[in-house]
């Protein structure tokens, strides 16, 4: 029986709770949030910055040993670079460029190639190097401590700045997380590791896992589809095998990212149904600017969705 997705008569009411949720946790929340990714970018930054030797030294095998420092390098030129902005004037590739700032080396890439790439990208960003922040690069002496600090402040601030909504989304969608672990521990759920995706209907009764990649295929014959799940759980008292509960944790700040990106779940319900068929149970817990236009399109999909402000709706999907 759907449990939120038939009742439009209380959308907007809904919405007034959850968007005034949202606002109430960000103000007094993501500044901690956001403080803190900061610190810890800093500290990055600074390292990076020992590692190139204060930016004398940025070379092809500097970002081979290290090649998540990519991004800092970028948020160090005048203007800072975004990622395409980089890939067209280097005339590099998104996929390198994507491979190197998750902090890995393309394995596709043959050395010689990889030693071109990089030799294009480092000259770039030499070329293009804010020297107003680092001074010390023009007058061609070491920085003291202090420089470097206030440098290593600045760079954080700008890659920050470009991941602001990141930030706060992964801090809200940690604590939707920890809210349901909540939940379901005062339940007597356990814990447990996510499972393989192919044993996914083995998994054990009375038990919960986070982040799994769900395999799926829209016919026998199509290409393996990853679909990330926030929650699965597994009822008590099930029999096996049995489909665990798929819960995706949402959270949102504004209403037109929202609309703008509803299509995902639709798009992840039809995967999933065509992999383990209609009974498949695969619900939103929504946290701050869904609006009724959103949630009547995903109605309109077969999605039902929990709203965290009303979190014993969770009891009516027999957990």
């Amino acid at each position: 029986m759907p449990i939120n997705s038939d009742k439009p008569h209380l959308w907007k009411a809904d919405t007034r709770a959850s968007v005034d949720q949202f606002n109430q946790w960000f103000i007094a929340s993501a500044p901690k949030a956001y403080r803190e990714v900061r610190r810890q970018t800093v500290e990055s930054v600074e390292q990076g910055l020992l590692k190139t030797e204060d930016l004398t030294r940025i070379t092809p095998e500097v970002v081979k040993q290290t090649p998540a420092i990519l991004q800092v390098l970028r948020m160090s030129t005048c203007p800072p670079l975004a990622r395409d902005r980089l890939i067209g004037l280097a005339d590099s590739t998104k996929n390198l460029v994507g491979t190197l700032e998750k902090g890995k080396l393309p394995p596709q890439l043959s050395p010689d190639s990889l030693e071109a790439h990089l030799g294009k990208i480092v000259g770039i960003i030499s070329r293009m190097l804010d020297v107003d922040i680092f001074p010390w690069l023009a007058e061609k002496r070491r920085p003291t401590e202090e420089e470097r600090y206030r440098s290593s402040t600045i760079i954080a601030d700008r890659l920050c700045g470009a991941l602001a909504d990141p930030i706060v989304r992964n801090a809200q969608e940690e604590r939707q997380l920890r809210l349901i672990e909540k939940y379901l521990t005062n339940r007597g759920y356990v814990f447990q590791a996510p499972p393989p995706a192919t044993q996914l209907i083995e998994m054990q009764p009375g038990t919960f896992a986070f982040r799994l990649n769900v395999v799926t295929k829209s016919h026998p014959e199509a290409k393996p589809v990853k679909i990330p799940i926030d929650t699965v759980i597994q009822p008590k008292g099930v029999a096996l095998p049995h489909l665990p509960i798929l819960i995706e944790a949402k959270s949102a700040g504004d209403f037109t990212n929202v609309n703008k990106r509803r299509k995902e779940e639709a798009a992840k319900i039809a995967q999933l149904k065509a992999t383990f068929g209609p009974q498949v149970i695969f619900v939103l817990f929504l946290c701050g600017y869904f609006d009724p236009p959103y949630l009547g399109y995903e109605a309109s999909e077969g999605i039902d969705w929990i709203w965290e402000h009303r979190m014993e709706d969770l009891a009516q999907l027999g957990i």
